[in-house]
């Protein structure tokens, strides 16, 4: 029996009309699940990315819970980085922890290159089993940006001030351009061979990229992320940029040849277009909003809708991620909203 796939997500990224507006939330996979902190008891996230049919069953949980409009693939932007020689583990309550942190040129040039097929065939499988057999919406594959995996690399680990490694990218100018190349190419790579696989969208995530100027990312940032999404779109498939306070780079970004820009909480659907953001929007309700009474979630979900009524060029997401602490039915609950509000 041949599955009907709702392709409404990729329709609206595309800049078509749809009949509402779609919504997925970024971390719907995991966290605040009940499934899923169990797993976790048991399980790495790298353990549980390891293994297909486990991480395939993560990753469409939330489609099953919460009627959303997509899957995102359940993995972390760290996943691909051990095949360019990167020792890194996620800690629990710290974040990924690098150690053996880029210091010089000779570090860039220790770095490899990624082979999907050898270096993470389990991501590779676990796409597949969730095109070709699991899901009826479609599943968004994703990778970090140069910048953030970089930050990563050279801070080795979370950061505040992201000092060492602006410090490189002023100082080590040329060992950053090639730091950056290389992970440019490792993206490249590593996303294509995912639209290979099935994945139907690409989402890169920026996620620390705000703690540049606009002026330091034309000249330290942008070039890498031109080259990125102009080979992308040769693949035919809608591409997503997002950061985390960023809204300083939204010009910048709108130059970029993506489909979609993500917004967080900070610019509203308006601002963006008052600003000159002509591309599809993605998002973008406070995380911290769904902690809230439902008639303060209600009315600021539906503020959200309005002002992107006009146009109808929109993808509802949340600002950031989901939090541990949100309850699942309020994400079922939110969902629902979503669709019966903006039906057309």
């Amino acid at each position: 029996m041949t599955r009907k796939m709702n392709d409404t997500i990729i329709r609206a990224y595309n800049g078509e009309r749809v009949d509402y507006t779609p919504a997925w939330f970024m971390r719907q996979a995991g966290r605040s699940q009940e499934e899923y902190r169990k797993l976790k008891e048991k399980y790495s996230l790298f353990e549980i990315t390891q293994q297909p049919e486990l991480c395939a069953y993560v990753t469409r949980l939330p489609v099953e819970d919460y009627d959303v409009d997509a899957a995102i693939l359940y993995k972390d932007i760290m996943s691909p980085l051990p095949a360019l020689g990167v020792d890194v583990d996620i800690k629990t309550g710290i974040g990924p922890v690098i150690s053996n942190p880029i210091k010089n040129m000779q570090d860039v040039e220790r770095l490899g290159k990624i082979n999907p097929s050898e270096d993470v065939p389990y991501v590779l499988e676990t796409i597949r089993l969730l095109t070709e057999e699991q899901l009826s919406v479609p599943l968004i594959g994703f990778s970090g940006a140069p910048f953030t995996l970089a930050s990563y690399m050279i801070e080795g680990g979370p950061s505040k001030n992201y000092g060492k490694v602006k410090s490189f990218m002023y100082r080590e100018t040329d060992a950053w351009f090639a730091l950056m190349d290389k992970l440019g190419d490792m993206v490249i790579t590593y996303v294509k061979a995912q639209i290979n696989s099935g994945a139907k969208a690409i989402q890169i995530f920026d996620s620390w990229v705000g703690a540049l100027n606009a002026r330091d990312y034309r000249i330290y940032i942008k070039p890498i992320m031109t080259r990125i999404f102009s080979e992308l779109q040769n693949e035919g498939v809608p591409l997503v940029m997002f950061g985390v306070g960023a809204s300083h780079l939204l010009l910048e970004w709108n130059d970029l040849p993506v489909n979609v820009i993500g917004l967080d909480w900070r610019t509203s659907i308006s601002e963006a277009r008052e600003l000159g953001v002509t591309k599809v929007l993605q998002g973008n309700l406070d995380p911290a909003i769904l902690l809230s009474d439902w008639d303060t979630i209600e009315a600021r979900t539906k503020e959200i809708l309005d002002q992107s009524r006009a146009d109808g060029r929109h993808v509802f997401n949340l600002g950031h991620g989901v939090t541990p602490d949100i309850n699942p039915e309020t994400l079922k609950k939110l969902t629902n909203l979503i669709h019966s509000y903006s039906k057309r």
